[in-house]
């Protein structure tokens, strides 16, 4: 699958910013804190910045809200729905806690919730595909939802830093977040490259009971809307590379620094390793949702010959 910028930066900065926003309105962090504050307003940046990006991947971004009539079938228009319930209470307690410095329960907790289905939603866009066998498995979601929880924690973890607040629990329960994640996702990518194909040529064409079917010619000549948006192909040894440097970015290095973290507690030290940490996750993140889209195969492509 083409793996769009659009969409690559959408999934990467809306997981990032649901994240934060549900430890946000658990009231993780303290309340009177201006780190806090801003906490909020990246929070709900990451989050709207990521919906924008998305419209952009839509061939008539102007009639993006009729997606949105079609909640009861579609799981995209069932994220447009939750994004846009979801900035109810997350604006409510962000507002309480930029002009009063006080954290609301009630509308944090039901934010924290819908940012979850949020997520999910997302994630179902994917999961619910049969044609992608490589997203069709129930380990796209919870691997969205991990990743997203980890992204949550590791900012939250740093604007504790910022804010003088308690910083070892976060970074323990980020560091479990992002191994769970990263367990998740080998998971995933071992199950991706070790799959039967359940579409073939002999299935796309009902042929399979002559025997093996073979391509004589391509059905265009010329590149068109599938080929360019569904035929994405990747080396199988740039992929692998390409996995190894996400998995060492958005895991292992984090990981280590948040450990550093936990050593240090408070200090400089501290919140230079806790910034590098998110820097590092967001650059792995990046790497890892390029190549959830480089190598998903469409099984249209049957008919093209990949």
């Amino acid at each position: 699958m083409h793996p769009a910028p659009s969409i690559i930066f959408f999934t990467t900065a809306s997981g990032l910013g649901y994240g934060l926003a549900a430890l946000l309105g658990l009231g993780v962090l303290d309340p009177a804190a201006i780190s806090t504050a801003i906490a909020y307003l990246v929070a709900l940046a990451l989050i709207a910045g990521g919906l924008l990006s998305s419209t952009l991947h839509l061939g008539n971004p102007q009639r993006a809200w009729r997606a949105l009539s079609q909640w009861r079938s579609s799981w995209l228009s069932r994220e447009g729905v939750m994004a846009i319930l979801t900035f109810i209470p997350l604006v409510i307690c962000a507002w309480a806690t930029l002009f009063n410095r006080t954290y609301l329960p009630i509308p944090g907790v039901i934010g924290a919730l819908f940012c979850l289905v949020t997520v999910y939603c997302t994630a179902m866009i994917y999961a619910s595909l049969k044609s992608v066998q490589a997203w069709n498995t129930r380990l796209t979601p919870a691997c969205y939802l991990l990743f997203a929880g980890a992204g949550g924690t590791v900012l939250a973890t740093f604007f504790a830093l910022c804010g003088k607040g308690s910083v070892r629990p976060l970074a323990f329960v980020a560091i479990v977040l992002i191994a769970a994640a990263w367990i998740a996702k080998l998971r995933w990518r071992d199950r991706m490259l070790t799959a039967t194909p359940l579409s073939t040529p002999e299935s796309a064409t009902g042929l399979g009971s002559i025997g093996s079917v073979a391509l004589l010619e391509r059905p265009h000549v010329i590149e068109n809307y599938l080929t360019n948006e569904m035929g994405f192909k990747i080396a199988r040894k740039h992929a692998a590379k390409l996995a190894r440097i996400a998995f060492g970015l958005g895991g292992v290095v984090p990981a280590l620094l948040l450990i550093a973290v936990l050593v240090a507690g408070q200090g400089l030290v501290a919140t230079i390793a806790s910034a590098i940490a998110v820097v590092a996750f967001v650059a792995g993140i990046l790497v890892e949702r390029w190549l959830f889209f480089a190598e998903a195969r469409h099984a249209v492509m049957n008919y093209y010959g990949q």
